[in-house]
């Protein structure tokens, strides 16, 4: 180890010893209810894959049947050569499902929101966040070079003593806020933030990637969760969680989502979405409009999970969605938990600091309508015996 890169071997050592180093597991199997992982097959309570869609026979033949017609990868950002009709059919859909007037696909919703908020404002404007939004969403405002004014955790109040004492001081002002937090899966109150917003002459953005196949009529969103049709902005999502494929999209007012095919950086220099990707979810969102048996199927799964985990005594936070935090404190405790889970053959990464807080780790449990009760069942026995075994629950 050469002298210049030895500071990074002792923050490797430091992550250890503390506890916080994320040692990442081998999947080789397809996603679903159970997975191979390191060699062993086990109950999967890890994955963002909602509905099970990540490995449906249709979602499979659609892609195959993509690739034959069109090959495999664009070879071409979209603003050259890279722009399909699958694309444009693919943002016309989503437009359609989410009800709005125009859409824009990218890669990945990371680069979702680092296309769209340096797009809206730059280094004299005012970007008013929650205080826990998403990584994608902070590194988005950083690149901006906008002011970063946070307000509390999912306060309306707050956000409007944060616009009332700073919104006259800037040219432009956006206000953004995670629709359901990924990690502790509470919902924003979209309503009310809409209300406070309307007042401040700012744009209002919602990032849905834990809304969309889950909240509205038939997994359409935060919005329709609120019926805010035409009040928000800008909603950004992605479709590598309950679509279970990949990608990330921009939908709501077309002046937006047509400057930022002239002006979103991601579209404008990374190679479009791969071929496959934009046929399947097609195929997921044909599945979606079909019916709301997955989604009804995913919410009855966790409306039992959690009420047994609380039956049994587990913190599970403040969720009102499929995610489930169990909540541990110390990380060395919510790795250890992980540890004793797998051993039992169930699948929950412990995750903490710096995604979490200090002090807040937890293993995340995300629920999937591809669970059976049987799964389900087995998963909590699980819980119950390791939870017993290190004290988080009475014996």
């Amino acid at each position: 180890m050469t002298k210049k890169l030895e500071w990074i071997e002792n923050e490797l050592q430091g992550l250890k010893e503390a506890g916080l180093y994320n040692r990442i597991r081998t999947l080789s199997s397809p996603q679903g209810a159970w997975l191979v992982v390191d060699g062993k097959r086990v109950l999967n309570f890890c994955s963002n894959n909602y509905l099970g869609l990540a490995n449906h026979p249709r979602i499979l033949q659609a892609a195959r049947q993509a690739m034959e017609k069109y090959g495999l990868g664009p070879a071409a950002v979209r603003s050259i050569a890279g722009t399909m009709d699958l694309h444009l059919e693919l943002e016309r859909r989503m437009a359609a499902f989410k009800g709005v007037e125009a859409a824009i696909t990218f890669q990945s919703g990371f680069n979702a929101n680092i296309a769209a908020i340096p797009a809206l404002v730059g280094k004299d404007d005012a970007i008013i966040s929650d205080e826990l939004n998403h990584a994608s969403i902070i590194d988005g405002c950083r690149l901006s070079g906008g002011k970063i004014i946070r307000y509390a955790h999912c306060d309306p109040g707050d956000l409007e003593r944060v616009l009332k004492e700073n919104r006259h001081a800037y040219p432009r002002a956006i206000v953004i806020t995670d629709g359901v937090f990924s990690m502790d899966g509470d919902i924003a109150p979209l309503d009310q933030i809409y209300a406070v917003v309307q007042n401040y002459e700012a744009i209002l953005m919602v990032d849905d990637a834990h809304g969309e196949g889950v909240l509205g009529r038939g997994g359409r969103g935060i919005v329709d969760h609120f019926n805010l049709h035409g009040k928000v902005d800008v909603e950004v999502g992605t479709m590598s969680k309950a679509f279970g494929v990949v990608g990330g999209v921009v939908a709501g007012n077309p002046v937006v989502v047509e400057w930022l095919r002239q002006r979103g950086r991601p579209f404008l220099f990374s190679s479009a979405m791969t071929i496959p990707d934009a046929a399947a979810c097609l195929a997921a969102l044909d599945l979606l409009e079909e019916s709301t048996e997955l989604v009804d199927r995913l919410w009855e799964n966790a409306r039992y999970f959690k009420s047994e985990m609380k039956r049994l005594g587990f913190d599970t936070g403040n969720s009102s969605t499929p995610i489930t935090p169990v909540m541990l404190g110390e990380a060395p405790l919510a790795q250890q938990f992980s540890r004793e889970l797998f051993e039992k053959g169930v699948f929950g990464m412990a995750i903490g600091f710096p995604t979490v807080p200090r002090g807040k780790a937890r293993i995340r449990v995300m629920i999937s309508a591809s669970h059976s009760k049987e799964d389900l069942d087995q998963g909590l026995e699980a819980f119950s015996k390791v939870g017993r075994k290190l004290g988080v629950i009475p014996a």
